[in-house]
């Protein structure tokens, strides 16, 4: 029998490899036993057979098991687990958060993919979950979205990627099908624009190099500091700014989910579940005309004229565990679709739910 403990975050990760083991009839459904803690990913865990923990240990107590034997036992035979985390610096908490953390190359680095291809190798690594955005143009601009050595990548399609990458032409693909964009130029082709006015980087992501402009003089000093940046209409904000999580899978299945947000710091600090048809409706469209394969983040404002996409993030966003913990799992759905696993049931969360971000505090 093997055991397996499902009170952590990577949990999730664990039983889908399960059910690709069973699948394969490389494992036996019947050998496999999850220990489970409350209502902690309780949903996940009856895809195996699982118990409770404080009844899983009352059994062991009863049948004299020596559990500190035990553990360590398992612990010289598994001392790793599967999941690596990798950043350019060990100044913050990843280290804490993955048991399999270490420190790569920055991507402009010239051994940067070689170096990650060792890794990839030497660790017998399946797939790479690529998060920052310069790294995900890197693999995009060097042609390496398919596969890093033997592991694939885990990214939305090549052609969601280009038009989210580049906000110009986020906005010409969104005019070009028909759907509702935001007046957008070349700062350096505008003179008088219309006040407000949005003046942003073309390429950058984020909200730290944005700038609600209301007159000539400071539009002009931007303009003269910044002379690639876009100049974007401005949409009403009367009704809120929406973050919302897109999925679409080889089968051409769409899920949605749209969260009406407030920002902290340029992060989604607060977010309350909206259930809008003219959103969704407008989401699955944006899917499909963008062929997308994989999930992305659509941010929007809700205006007069309707909803009105303003920017596209062709990756998995800061959402992404608020998401799952409504059952919107994209990150699973998008290795399920990988490995060619019929995807999960997906039931949309109620509307009115919310979420808040926080922060948690280690030490060395």
């Amino acid at each position: 029998m093997i055991v397996f403990d499902l009170i952590n975050d990577e949990a999730p990760l664990f039983i889908e490899g399960l059910k690709v083991l069973f699948s394969k009839r490389t494992l036996s459904y019947d050998n496999v036993i999850g220990v489970t803690e409350g209502s902690r990913w309780k949903e996940e865990s009856k895809a195996i057979k699982n118990v409770n923990r404080l009844a899983f240990f009352d059994e062991l107590e009863k049948k004299n098991v020596d559990l500190k034997k035990e553990l360590l036992r398992i612990a010289k035979t598994y001392e790793n687990n599967n999941i690596y985390g990798c950043d350019i610096s060990d100044k913050n908490a990843g280290k804490f958060i993955y048991s399999n953390f270490f420190i790569g190359l920055p991507y402009k680095d010239p051994n940067y993919l070689s170096n990650l291809e060792f890794f990839v190798e030497d660790n017998k690594i399946d797939y790479i979950i690529p998060m920052s955005e310069p790294e995900l143009r890197y693999f995009s601009d060097t042609d390496n979205l398919k596969a890093i050595g033997r592991a694939k990548m885990l990214t939305a399609s090549s052609e969601a990627l280009s038009i989210g990458f580049d906000k110009l032409a986020t906005v010409n693909f969104l005019k070009s099908n028909n759907l509702p964009f935001p007046e957008t130029v070349l700062v350096a082709n505008e003179s008088t624009p219309n006040f407000p006015v949005i003046l942003k980087s073309r390429t950058g992501s984020g909200s730290s190099a944005i700038y609600k402009v209301e007159n000539l003089e400071d539009y002009n000093y931007i303009k003269s500091k910044h002379s690639d940046f876009i100049a974007q209409e401005f949409l009403e904000d009367s009704q809120g700014e929406f973050t919302c999580g897109v999925f679409r899978s080889k089968n051409q299945e769409i899920r949605t989910l749209a969260f009406k947000r407030e920002l902290t710091s340029g992060y989604s600090g607060y977010g309350e579940i909206i259930n809008n048809e003219q959103i969704n409706n407008l989401l699955c469209n944006l899917a499909n005309k963008i062929n997308l394969d994989g999930s992305i983040n659509v941010q929007l404002r809700l205006t007069k004229k309707g909803p009105v996409v303003f920017e596209i993030n062709p990756r998995f966003s800061s959402t992404v565990l608020f998401r799952h913990m409504f059952g919107f799992k994209d990150l699973e759905w998008s290795i399920q679709d990988k490995l060619n696993i019929e995807l999960e049931p997906y039931e949309a969360a109620k509307a009115g739910q919310t979420f808040y971000k926080g922060f948690n505090e280690f030490i060395s």
